[in-house]
């Protein structure tokens, strides 16, 4: 028990909240209303196994520089409670848990599963390349809603694809916050990010700017799945709690960047997700 613990902290299952309710909000609309259970089983075990498989993926490729971060100091595997051949082996049977899951929904996204891999597979390596890091997490996240309507309806269209991009620029804008927290390890160890190229201020206004088009984003795909005014009500709280995150900090101030203000973020998804269903039953 001890190592299955060990092993779920190393994937941080708690921040699925982040892309799992917008798999389910994609699954709403193309249904338009409630998905068959098998679909929705189907769809869970697909994200469970690509998530699992990116955040172990993630912590082996980046073991090297997280045993010098003064705050991963209690991670999984830089304590060695969870060994790098252990990863590997746990990411082999994610993927394998997500292929099997994708192979059980409409035929295109077997075929398109290996693609969804490439950015959470790119995403480790590209602090060491570009700051452009953030914007490939952001796209990895956005496979949540798309996957789960292609699943539905074996189709691509536009509403779905700019909840997908609405997705992307959110997360993309919070891992900016989260990244300025190390922009002073980050530059002594040769890695890139917004915060190093643009500094902490020129951060925080592009993640500003970044959320703003992310509300802007969910609104409009209300406006073309002519969702019910209930669902409106779940954007404005979205808008509402990045406001709040954006008034408690500051370049001079990241203090207020914990583990709470991270798991906060999880409620833009599901009041998004709430109201969406709300809106279906309306």
């Amino acid at each position: 028990m001890s190592k299955f613990k060990a092993h779920i902290n190393n994937i941080t299952l708690s921040h699925a909240v982040f892309a799992l309710p917008f798999a389910y909000i994609g699954a709403l609309l193309a249904a338009d209303g409630i998905p068959r259970m098998a679909d929705l089983a189907w769809i869970t075990l697909a994200m469970i196994g690509a998530r699992s498989a990116a955040m172990a993926l993630n912590n082996f490729i980046d073991l090297k520089y997280d045993r010098l971060q003064p705050r991963f100091t209690e991670r999984p595997m830089v304590t060695g409670a969870v060994k790098p051949w252990e990863a590997v082996l746990f990411t082999l049977c994610s993927l394998a848990v997500f292929f099997l899951a994708a192979a059980q929904l409409q035929p295109v996204c077997l075929k398109l599963a290996p693609l969804a891999v490439i950015p959470f597979a790119v995403y480790p390596y590209m602090k060491r390349f570009s700051w452009a890091c953030h914007f490939v997490l952001g796209l990895a996240l956005s496979i949540a809603p798309i996957g789960a309507w292609m699943a539905i309806r074996g189709e691509l269209t536009v509403p779905i694809s700019l909840l997908g991009l609405s997705v992307a620029v959110w997360i993309a804008g919070f891992d900016i916050i989260y990244g300025c927290q190390d922009i002073v390890f980050d530059k002594k160890n040769g890695l890139h990010s917004v915060p190093v190229r643009f500094g902490l201020q020129g951060a925080l206004t592009i993640a500003k700017v970044l959320h703003l088009i992310s509300i802007i984003g969910f609104f409009t795909v209300g406006q073309l799945m002519h969702m019910q005014w209930v669902y409106y009500i779940g954007v404005l709280l979205a808008a509402i709690v990045l406001g709040y995150q954006h008034s408690i900090i500051s370049p001079r101030d990241f203090g207020q960047v914990t583990q709470a203000y991270f798991m906060r973020n999880g409620l833009v998804s599901f009041a998004l997700l709430i109201f969406t269903v709300i809106s279906m039953i309306l």
